[in-house]
């Protein structure tokens, strides 16, 4: 890098249908980390964005409408920092973690499984919204 600039660390969020979950930890990770990290997400069967992650993130002030939800790639694991995985399934079925890679695990519902009325299921959404903000903050203070 030129003029003392440091590389941007590459953080992938992975999680199975990178729909909710990893999606609002890249929206939160992108908005709140000043440029400092190279970020994305994918999941091991994407599912697209779900609609109602996009609704609780906006009341956040961040759009995440523009996002894809698309399938984990071996380049993507290869050039990764950082490999944070969501739930269960993608901390179990992640293909190949390059060594250099550190690999992390945050253990969160899936609100998109969520059950009730609308209004409940968005609550679940927000609580995970919340979870989510809440490590992201601390990842960003490490």
């Amino acid at each position: 890098m030129e003029n003392g600039e440091k590389r941007k660390k590459k953080v992938l969020f992975l999680c199975t249908g990178n729909s909710a979950r990893s999606q609002m930890a890249e929206g939160f990770l992108k908005k709140h980390s000043a440029g400092y990290f190279e970020v994305s997400s994918a999941g091991i069967k994407p599912a697209g964005v779900n609609p109602i992650a996009v609704e609780v993130m906006q009341e956040e002030g961040i759009d995440i409408s523009d996002q894809t939800s698309g399938p984990i790639t071996k380049e993507a694991l290869k050039v990764s920092d950082l490999i944070i995985t969501l739930c269960g399934d993608a901390r179990e079925n992640c293909p190949y973690v390059p060594s250099k890679a550190e690999k992390r695990h945050w253990e969160l519902e899936d609100p998109a499984r969520a059950e009730g009325t609308d209004e409940e299921v968005k609550e679940k959404f927000r609580e995970i919204r919340d979870q989510i903000k809440a490590y992201v903050e601390q990842l960003i203070l490490e």
